[in-house]
């Protein structure tokens, strides 16, 4: 009989059918071969000795130089939803468990916790305001305090609740700043940019009158008018992604015949033009792939890319349904952002968000998710294949993570999107990844029969919903800390585990930028100093 433990480990093939179980442990249903190339030598002592022994002398040389130059250029990547478990699962869909995605090579590491104000489980809003602007807020709320609630249509007008992102302190010294994201440019995510809102649904106006916040001498703003008219959207350089429909008509049809989702009558794309032609800026509106290709980047000063009506067709799909000539990929919008805010010898800060990968996962699409965080980490490789990493911060991170798990066993080189090698205690069997709830519920569970028999699942399709014990429309995020992957100046700031407003303050210290310059802390110092002093001398005893 074969060794339980040894097929576990991927050290041995067992070939019969194995039934054995323990408390701990499930039935081998078909066991698999390990397929790893490093299956011999890490068998070894010596194997995971020089291992360890080559990157204790890359820690070395990392504590011996630690770069503090500032920061001429910010470049924050934030995959949406991607969780560790979503990095896991990644990195052995790229080849092996062993190996390590793009960015888990950058030199530090940390952990940011993503609690909201008012959830324990926060949603892409109001994290959007924590690692932009360096505020914890409300759920479902943009750009400003926790003094708003979400929906509060009076308290989101207050100017004195917004909030300022990085963005605006980078181009408050000068800076360039753009944002690229494979979303709704006007979606939860990149409006924390540049906008400040009580709902992160009101990207267009009729949004806000669906909602009934349209009284009174004030008004709420939607997002995407935001973008195209307040001074921190109106000025971002580079902006792309998804959303058309968000910036013309419902009666107008946009370039792919879709109509919009305004009531205004307004078309704001034209309305972003017109304001750069006003500026004699150089500016250029493009809609496919095919027209960014024809962009001359380098004698371009604004650039407004809108690739769908509304969000980035799924990374996977672009080639699966023959897109890759119509919409850019997330890397490929990534380099033409770099190319562009690079003709500011200022330097520039630049978002851009692989928002997909919190999508395909509200749908249990495991498959969707991994192969959109493939792509993420190939633009983040892109990027600091493009710039120094003496002048220029690149933080990776996630603002919140999802229920999905990577569970049963699994061998090594086996396949991230299959079966488990071993039967359930009901005799069926169980996928490699699944959920803690969500529409993967129907595919997990029969209302006559109990669970369901998935030996015959066809795995391979991208749009199979995995898994979830818990019936509900959208699976819900996660509440645990995500990672946080730093390079470049100041990147050993990143260590440790702190909250997800921290990461702002970092960047900015770094670039020294915004409140915190040093100029700004210093003189925040030289406050405080007397502050404390005139309180010691309130203090002192009297001498009478």
């Amino acid at each position: 009989m074969c060794n339980h433990r040894w097929f576990l480990l991927g050290l041995l093939v067992c070939f019969a059918s194995v039934t054995t179980a323990d408390e701990y442990h499930a039935r081998l249903l078909v066991p698999r071969s390990v397929k790893s190339a490093r299956a011999t030598e890490e068998q070894t002592t010596e194997y995971w000795i020089d291992k360890a022994q080559s990157i204790l002398a890359d820690k070395l040389e990392q504590s011996s130089r630690l770069n503090t130059n500032r920061a001429k250029n910010i470049i924050l990547f934030l995959g949406d939803g991607m969780s560790v478990h979503t990095i896991t699962a990644t990195r052995a869909f790229l080849g092996d468990s062993s190996e390590q995605v793009s960015f888990e090579q950058f030199p530090y590491t940390g952990l940011s916790k993503t609690y909201s104000v008012n959830k324990l489980v926060p949603d892409s809003a109001c994290t959007s305001t924590a690692y932009l602007s360096g505020v914890k807020a409300n759920y479902g709320t943009i750009g400003v305090t926790a003094q708003v609630p979400k929906n509060d249509c009076e308290a989101g007008i207050d100017n004195r609740t917004h909030t300022e992102s990085i963005a605006k302190w980078a181009q408050d010294a000068g800076k360039w700043a753009g944002l690229v994201t494979t979303a709704r440019v006007t979606h939860a995510s990149p409006a924390g940019v540049y906008a400040h809102t009580a709902n992160r649904d009101w990207e267009t106006d009729s949004k806000i009158k669906s909602s009934g916040c349209v009284s009174g001498t004030e008004q709420n703003v939607d997002i995407a008018s935001q973008l195209v008219e307040w001074p921190v959207g109106k000025n971002l350089r580079v902006i792309m992604g998804g959303g058309r429909r968000n910036f013309i008509d419902e009666e107008e049809l946009d370039e792919e015949g879709i109509e919009g989702k305004r009531s205004d009558g307004r078309n704001l794309t034209a309305e972003w033009l017109a304001d750069k032609y006003e500026q004699g800026a150089s500016a250029a509106y493009v809609w496919n792939k095919d027209g960014l290709l024809n962009v001359n980047l380098d004698k371009t000063e604004y650039l407004l890319g809108l690739f769908s009506s509304s969000h980035c067709p799924y990374h996977g799909d672009l080639e699966r349904e023959g897109l890759t000539e119509t919409v850019p990929s997330l890397s490929e919008m990534t380099e033409a952002a770099i190319q562009l805010l690079n003709n500011n010898d200022k330097g520039y800060f630049l978002f851009v968000e692989g928002a997909r990968i919190d999508m395909a996962h509200h749908s249990t699409r495991a498959h969707r998710s991994i192969e959109d965080t493939a792509e993420f980490a190939r633009a983040v490789e892109l990027a600091r294949k493009m710039t120094n990493e003496e002048d220029t911060l690149i933080v990776v991170t996630s603002d919140h993570s999802h229920t999905m798990t990577i569970n049963g066993y699994p061998t090594r080189g086996s396949d991230i999107f299959g079966l488990a090698p071993m039967t359930a205690d009901d005799n069926l069997p169980y996928t490699v990844l699944s959920y803690a709830n969500g529409p993967g519920f129907s595919k997990t569970y029969s209302t006559k029969k109990g669970r369901r028999d998935l030996s015959d699942a066809d795995l391979d399709d991208p749009k199979y919903r995995y898994m979830a014990t818990v019936p509900l429309d959208s699976e819900t995020h996660g509440g645990d800390d995500v990672g946080v992957f730093a390079s470049g100046p100041y990147a050993h700031y990143f260590s440790g585990n702190y909250e997800q407003t921290n990461i702002p303050a970092l960047m900015a210290y770094a670039a020294d930028i915004g409140p915190f310059a040093k100029s700004a802390l210093a003189a925040k110092d030289v406050k405080a100093t007397k502050n404390f002093s005139g309180a010691n001398k309130i203090m002192e005893p009297s001498k009478e």
